[in-house]
C-alpha cells in the first residue's frame, strides 16, 4: 500500500466512518492527523482517536517510526469491537478478533481468525453471541475443512480436509471418516433441531451427500466416488425428479466435472427426458442421445448425433403414442450447430404405413417429394426446384 493511498484510507476513516463524527488524535499526549503524515513522521506509539474532542475513544493505533503497523482497535460507544495487527505493507497479520461489543455487558468474542499478509491461515472460528460455536475453519496452503453448527450447537454443515484440522474445536476425526472402521454417517440439523440432511464421508473423501424437505422427505441426494458423480432430486412427495450422472477429472483446483447422462422425471415418477454425452475429447462433451417419452411409456422422440465419414450428423426418430414411427429423417451439422437435411426424410401414419417421403439434395433443398394414402397408393408425385414450383413425375 502506497503512502498516499494509506493516507486516503486514513483520511476516510477518520471523517467519513457511518455513526461517527470527525476523529480527533492524539500520539503521546500530542495531536496528531493520521492523513497528514508530517504529524506522525518519525513517531513511535499508540495513537489514539475520539468521536469529537472529549468524547469516546472510537480507535487506536501503533505506529513505529511514523509508520502505521502493529496494533489495531476499534470502538463501539467506547467497548471494543475489534482488534487486530497489520505489518508494514498495511496488510493484516496475526490474530484478529470481533467482538460483540454491548455496552453494560461482558465483551462476547464472536470471531477469532489468525491471518498471514492478509490471508487467513490455520484455524477461524465464530460464534453466537451467546457463546456456542457457530463456525470453525481451517485454511492453508489450499487446503481447507470446515464445521457450522446451529445455535443449539448441531451440526449444520461439513466440509472434510485431507487429514483432520479441526480438533479439539470440532470432531471431525469422526466425522470425516478418519477414525471410523468404514464410511462416516453424519446428520446435519437446521435451527429448529429438524434433520436437515445427511454424509458420509471416508478417509475425508465424501461420499454422498443428502438434504430433506422439511417433512423428511429426501430432496436431493449426491453420491461421489474418484471418478463419477451423481445428483438426484425429488419432489416433497418423495418422487424422484431429476438425475444427473457426471464424469469427474482431476482433483482439487483441477477437478472438472461433464455430464455423461441426464435424466428427468414426470411428477408421476415416469421419465420423461433423457440425454447422453460421449466422454469429453479436448475438454468438450458432445451429446451423443436426446430422447423422450410419453406419459404412457411409448418413446416419443429420439435424436442420436453420430460422426459418419468424418462428418456429425444428427439422426431423428418421431413415433406416435401407440409406438409405431412418425419421422424418420438425417441432417448434416456443421462446426456452428446449423442443420443440413440430407438423403429421404419419411413420415408415417400411426398405423405404421408410409405416408411421405421428401428427397433432399446436396444444398439441403428438397428435390422430390412423394404422399401416399393409408392405402399406400401415391397421390402426389412431384419434382421440386429451387423457386419452388413443381412438376410431377410420370405414373
Amino acid at each position: 500500500m502506497t503512502t498516499i493511498a494509506r493516507a486516503l484510507v486514513l483520511l476516510s476513516l477518520c471523517l467519513a466512518t457511518p455513526g461517527y463524527a470527525v476523529q480527533v488524535c492524539e500520539l503521546g499526549g500530542k495531536s496528531v492527523n493520521p492523513s497528514n503524515g508530517s504529524t506522525t513522521q518519525g513517531k513511535t506509539g499508540l495513537m489514539r482517536c475520539r468521536e469529537a474532542e472529549g468524547g469516546p475513544v472510537v480507535r487506536e493505533q501503533e505506529l513505529k517510526n511514523g509508520v502505521f503497523m502493529g496494533v489495531v482497535r476499534y470502538f463501539k460507544d467506547g467497548v471494543l469491537e475489534r482488534e487486530y495487527s497489520v505489518n508494514e505493507k498495511g496488510n493484516r497479520d496475526g490474530v484478529a478478533r470481533e467482538y460483540a461489543a454491548k455496552p453494560g455487558t461482558a465483551n462476547q468474542l464472536v470471531r477469532e481468525e489468525t491471518l498471514r499478509d492478509g490471508t487467513t491461515v490455520g484455524i477461524a472460528r465464530t460464534w453466537y453471541p451467546s457463546g456456542q460455536l457457530k463456525r470453525v475453519s481451517f485454511s492453508e496452503s489450499g487446503v481447507k475443512a470446515m464445521a457450522e453448527f446451529t445455535a443449539k450447537g448441531q451440526l449444520a454443515d461439513l466440509g472434510c480436509g485431507d487429514r483432520p484440522l479441526l480438533a479439539p474445536h470440532a470432531a471431525d476425526a469422526e466425522w470425516c471418516g478418519y477414525s471410523t472402521k468404514g464410511p462416516s454417517a453424519v446428520t446435519l440439523f437446521r435451527d429448529d433441531s429438524v434433520a436437515a440432511g445427511a454424509a458420509s464421508y471416508l478417509s475425508g473423501q465424501l461420499l454422498k451427500r443428502e438434504w430433506f424437505w422439511p417433512n423428511g422427505k429426501l430432496r436431493e441426494q449426491n453420491e461421489y466416488t474418484s471418478t463419477t458423480q451423481v445428483r438426484r432430486t425429488f419432489s416433497a412427495e418423495g418422487i424422484m425428479r431429476s438425475e444427473n450422472q457426471s464424469i469427474r477429472q482431476g482433483s482439487g483446483r483441477d477437478l472438472v466435472v461433464y455430464s455423461s447422462v441426464v435424466k428427468e422425471f414426470h411428477e408421476s415418477g415416469k421419465l420423461i427426458h433423457e440425454r447422453r454425452w460421449l466422454p469429453p475429447a479436448g475438454g468438450v462433451a458432445a451429446l451423443a442421445l436426446d430422447q423422450t417419452w410419453y406419459l404412457n411409456g411409448q418413446l416419443r422422440e429420439k435424436q442420436e448425433f453420430l460422426l459418419v465419414d468424418g462428418r456429425r450428423e444428427q439422426h431423428d426418430v418421431r413415433y406416435h403414442d401407440n409406438g409405431q414411427p412418425a419421422f424418420e429423417g438425417k441432417y448434416i451439422l456443421s462446426d456452428r450447430n446449423t442443420r443440413l437435411a440430407t438423403g429421404i426424410h419419411k413420415t408415417y401414419y400411426a398405423s405404421g404405413r408410409l405416408s411421405g417421403e421428401r428427397q433432399y439434395d446436396a444444398r439441403g433443398q428438397v428435390s422430390r417429394e412423394r404422399a401416399l394414402d393409408e392405402t399406400g397408393n401415391v397421390t402426389r408425385d412431384d419434382e421440386v426446384f429451387e423457386d419452388g414450383s413443381r412438376k410431377a413425375f410420370s405414373r
